[in-house]
């Protein structure tokens, strides 16, 4: 793993530059699944933008993650105790997480990537408008001539997931649809019995003929997914999903996706850490780094659109 950061460029080069130089240290912490951390290259992305920027302002950065909320926790209470870190920033957000309980309850100066699920006047975060992101999303299919349009996501725990079911939601609605939630498949890890769920939504009489996806990596599962059930996409379902990620890009078709621009969001994260690092009494800060679609292969109108049309 650290292999792999180094040639992302994360950590400083200490042979040309003496230790010295580098004299505060900013933990970086990932969340305990092993699915987040090891398989999605969104949080490596994020974090050769938070190492690029602490080498140019001389900040030595350090990775926390553990098997368990428990184990990362401990780490991290360890580094406090022992003034190891002057500040840490939180790659994820979810609901009743107790690292950021006790970031919030005690106090170090911590950013997190993602909305912060409570008080949220008090802390320091950095985000994508996920839910304007999902109904844009939402929005393009609508546009393409879709009109039901399923949702296949990791749980709600996870805010951001969350925030991009509730703008696929408030896309349908817009356009007079009312949303189903028999319509929107869940699942925690990819180890999760969801085959089932998918399978029952996708070979229904009245099935959908597009699905938004809450990222890359559960894109390309629901694309060999619908390999084994014989759906062609896109012609039989169009698929939109979030990150831009290399999997979107090595599928085939290759993926719709919305660039998040994890890169920008790990710059920001560590310029605002750093800031409040150098400057103590400044006011907790909101960032809004900006999302792109990105048109490829795996979206075109439905079938009844399709078969009329010139496409």
């Amino acid at each position: 793993m650290r292999r792999i950061m180094a040639q992302l460029g994360y950590e400083p080069n200490f042979e040309a530059e003496p230790v010295e130089a580098f004299s505060k240290t900013i933990g970086i912490i990932l969340p305990s699944s092993q699915r987040d951390v090891y398989e999605n290259a969104f949080h490596l992305e994020i974090i050769r933008g938070i190492g690029q920027f602490c080498n140019q302002r001389r900040y030595v950065n350090t990775v926390i993650t553990g098997q368990d909320d428990a184990e990362v926790l401990d780490a991290i209470q360890s580094m406090v105790a022992n003034a190891q870190a002057d500040g840490f920033i939180l790659l994820y957000s979810k609901k009743d997480c107790p690292v950021a309980a006790y970031l919030r309850n005690e106090g170090p100066l911590h950013v997190i990537v993602g909305k912060a699920a409570q008080s949220a006047n008090q802390t320091i975060y950095i985000d994508n408008d996920n839910a304007l992101a999902g109904e844009e999303a939402a929005d393009y299919l609508y546009e393409m001539g879709h009109r039901r349009i399923a949702y296949f996501g990791v749980n709600n725990a996870m805010l951001f997931s969350a925030e991009r079911k509730r703008g696929y939601q408030m896309s349908l609605l817009k356009h007079g649809i009312t949303p189903r939630e028999e319509d929107c498949v869940e699942v925690n890890t990819l180890n999760d019995a969801y085959e089932g769920a998918l399978k029952a939504l996708l070979t229904a009489p009245d099935h959908p003929t597009a699905m938004l996806v809450s990222d890359d990596i559960l894109a390309v599962v629901l694309e060999q997914f619908c390999g084994k059930l014989g759906l062609r996409v896109p012609k039989d379902l169009s698929i939109v999903s979030f990150n831009n990620s290399l999997f979107s890009r090595i599928t085939s078709p290759q993926l719709t996706t919305v660039d998040v621009n994890p890169y920008q969001l790990g710059m920001e994260a560590a310029s605002q850490t750093i800031n409040h690092i150098e400057n103590p009494n400044l006011l907790a800060t909101k960032i809004i780094v900006p999302h792109k679609l990105i048109p490829r292969e795996s979206c075109c109108p439905p079938p009844e659109v399709y078969s009329n049309s010139t496409f």
